[in-house]
């Protein structure tokens, strides 16, 4: 444990804030309540805040816990990657960026709200990516693993697609919108990054 903190400082961090703001939020209405993203408040300047605070809060466990498996697995390795304040700025840039076509999409709709981790999470989910274009990724309930380079634009066409319909409660604009930010900040952290992944492509598909 003394090693993670060691290594992985602003990942072990976020990762212990996340939980504990989120449960404290699923018995406390009134904290639920000031987190939560309101894009019509924001939309007029108000509760701007809460584009960041809304990542540290949770729908349920099953939605806690597929975010925190999902970024236990790779924000670790990625921060180890990238280092720590590059790492911590990739987080929360990309929960704003992630919220604000969302923002932006449901500014007139005072009913709207939304809440979770899941743009940061895509963002450092296809950071890593970008490192490991060869990598595995599981999905349940496929029992095999996909290579990253076929999951990530499966990822993204399923994410728009799925954002056009509309026809469930999750906000897959934030999906798409921050897996499009983890590869942006990524890059700009590392420019190198794109020709390693070239290469490993290359290496690994194409020989």
């Amino acid at each position: 444990m003394i090693e993670i903190l060691r290594e992985t400082p602003v990942a072990s961090l976020i990762f212990v804030i996340t939980i504990i703001t989120t449960v404290m939020a699923f018995n406390n209405q009134e904290l639920l309540s000031e987190l939560i993203l309101h894009p019509y408040s924001v939309a007029r300047k108000k509760r701007i805040y809460t584009v960041i605070t809304s990542g540290l809060i949770h729908g349920d466990w099953m939605h806690l816990a597929f975010n925190m498996f999902s970024y236990y697995f790779f924000a670790f390795q990625l921060e180890k990657l990238m280092g720590h304040w590059q790492f911590g700025l990739l987080y929360v840039a990309s929960l704003i960026l992630s919220d604000l076509p969302t923002v932006y999409k449901h500014r007139d709709d005072y009913q709207y709200r939304c809440l979770g981790a899941s743009g940061a999470v895509s963002a450092v989910i296809f950071g890593f990516i970008m490192y490991n274009p060869s990598s595995g990724m599981m999905i349940m309930p496929i029992p095999v693993a996909i290579p990253a380079i076929v999951f990530g634009p499966l990822y993204l066409v399923y994410c728009y697609f799925s954002s056009r319909q509309a026809r469930d409660h999750v906000n897959h604009d934030a999906h798409l919108y921050g897996a499009l930010s983890g590869l942006i900040i990524v890059i700009i952290f590392n420019t190198h990054v794109v020709t390693q992944f070239i290469n490993e492509v290359s290496r690994s598909y194409f020989h």
